[in-house]
């Protein structure tokens, strides 16, 4: 009986837990998703003390989506409760979701600074210490932004995704302590304008001259230059354009250093192997063909060669001059012994028999 009046209860505990979640609606601030954990991360910008505007503004595009903003800016107030009466519903859903903010807090705040912060109290005190703590010297920081945006150049070897990065989370920061005021007459618009023609002159400004020079000079002859995204665009292009253009001039480049590389080892080569050519084999000072001597020239003695005329290749040479290098001499003496004693010259067909 006892084990079946506890079970009674604990199903009566969980079938009033689970009739007061259904009395908050999902569109109240003290209505929290199952999904929702003291784990979660609103945002991945992480508060270090020097970038608090920043931080703020992640912070709020965080909870704004959970239905919290207006929690932490204490406009839902915790629900009084008399002294030795039950917390109502609507009391023990403020108390839960205070502590749930409060532990998304910590988890976007560097942990070295929370012996700093006191997590006590209410969401609404914390984030109001935050901000008198953090935000009261705005202008200092305003003075810091505007001077990096002005050093602001584009380095060596810095593409233009990474320039541009640069440029606009310094701008996103900047625009977080100055406010467009709200009206009807057209002067905010007409402001928002002249910070968008600002924006693009800082940009041109640190683009690296050599290289993006004439683009920089195209957009400053339009009469319009208040648009920041085609003047990146174009910027891009051009990029992308001469990374295209370095590709192929470096593929020239080698194919013409191994052309000429390798013309200089064959030029090497033929030289070497002349040089082994004439150590080791006879060349004519006549002709300068290989394979025989300027007195076994059938170029410059055609008579004693007959059927071998000027101009013959080197290859009906190479037979004559190693085979007939001595045969030459042998020609030249009985010819020149003939004509001496007054008798007749060999013949054409006495030679071929010799």
């Amino acid at each position: 009986m006892v084990g079946t009046d506890a079970g009674k209860s604990n199903e009566g505990k969980k079938s009033n837990t689970n009739m007061n979640q259904e009395q908050i609606a999902p569109s109240s601030p003290l209505y929290l998703h199952p999904s929702e954990s003291p784990s979660l991360t609103l945002t991945q910008t992480i508060f270090n003390g020097e970038n608090y505007g920043l931080w703020e503004d992640a912070v709020r595009n965080g909870l704004d989506p959970k239905n919290k903003l207006r929690f932490v800016e204490g406009v839902v107030k915790k629900p009084h409760t008399n002294e030795g009466e039950v917390e109502s519903l609507e009391a023990v859903a403020w108390r839960q979701c205070n502590a749930m903010v409060k532990a998304w807090l910590r988890n976007v705040i560097e942990p070295r600074r929370h012996p700093s912060i006191s997590f006590t109290g209410t969401v609404t005190e914390i984030w109001n210490e935050l901000k008198k703590r953090y935000s009261a010297g705005n202008a200092p920081r305003v003075h810091q932004l505007k001077s990096e945006l002005n050093d602001c150049k584009q380095g060596n070897n810095q593409s233009i995704v990474d320039y541009y990065t640069k440029m606009k989370a310094t701008w996103d920061e900047l625009a977080n302590y100055s406010h467009v005021p709200q009206c009807t007459c057209g002067a905010a618009a007409a402001l928002a304008k002249e910070r968008e023609e600002e924006k693009v002159h800082q940009f041109l400004m640190g683009l690296d001259t050599q290289l993006y020079g004439h683009i920089r000079t195209n957009l400053l002859m339009e009469d319009d230059i208040t648009s920041l995204s085609r003047a990146y665009a174009l910027v891009l292009r051009e990029e992308r354009h001469r990374a295209v253009t370095s590709v192929k001039d470096e593929i020239n480049d080698e194919a013409m250093t191994a052309r000429t590389v390798n013309g200089e080892d064959k030029g090497r080569g033929d030289s070497s192997n002349n040089e082994a050519r004439e150590a080791a084999e006879p060349r004519c000072t006549f002709c300068k063909k290989f394979y025989h001597t300027e007195d076994t020239c059938w170029e410059k003695y055609p008579e004693l060669f007959p059927g071998r005329g000027r101009g013959r290749g080197r290859r009906g040479g190479r037979g004559y001059g190693r085979g007939g290098r001595g045969q030459g001499n042998t020609f030249q003496v009985a010819h020149a012994a003939s004509t001496s004693e007054g008798e007749k010259a060999f013949t054409s067909e006495e030679m071929t028999q010799l």
